[in-house]
């Protein structure tokens, strides 16, 4: 082997090692968590960054100098989801696309993985709206079981039993 495949060979075991590492790293909820909010919140435009956290029974999230409230009271369900996302994007994700033989293409295949937390939740002139945020790994089950803590509703929690139950009556069926 050369010294320049050798190099490219520890580059690329250096950043998947990094990008495992960066996953093996679940944060615990314990203040403020960065999320993006990608839709839904009246008055926050699209793609917003900011930070999300539950107090007093109200999902707060703070962006710039603004901020949004939704009482948890309001909240009519709450998802929580698992996603991935380009590692590297932007102008460098951008300009890679050019490297000859397809080699920018490459670094599309490496993807960061997060969290995404949806919430239903209706206005106070009972309006029904949806907001969507994605968060680090590990996040998004800490912030739902406080929203439901403190009044939201889920039906997520409720899909697996049911569901299991119906297959169980199935499977009586088909021994009887």
């Amino acid at each position: 082997m050369t010294f320049r495949s050798i190099t490219v060979l520890v580059g690329f075991a250096s950043l998947f090692a990094g990008l495992v590492i960066a996953v093996g790293n679940a944060q615990q909820v314990s203040g403020p968590v960065k999320v993006v909010q990608l839709t839904g919140l009246v008055g926050v435009k699209d793609n917003a960054k900011g930070t999300l956290q539950v107090e007093n029974g109200q999902l707060h999230f703070v962006h710039g100098k603004a901020s949004s409230d939704v009482s948890a009271s309001s909240i009519q369900d709450v998802v929580t989801g698992a996603d991935s996302q380009r590692a590297v994007g932007g102008t460098i994700g951008l300009m890679s696309m050019a490297a000859p033989y397809g080699g920018g293409r490459v670094l599309s295949l490496f993807r960061a993985k997060i969290d995404t937390l949806t919430v239903q939740y209706r206005d106070a002139d009972g309006g029904l709206h949806g907001a969507i945020f994605t968060m680090p790994v590990g996040t998004s089950e800490v912030i739902k079981k406080e929203l439901v803590a403190q009044g939201a509703r889920t039906t997520s929690d409720k899909l697996p039993a049911a569901a299991s139950a119906a297959s169980s009556s199935t499977s009586n069926k088909e021994q009887k």
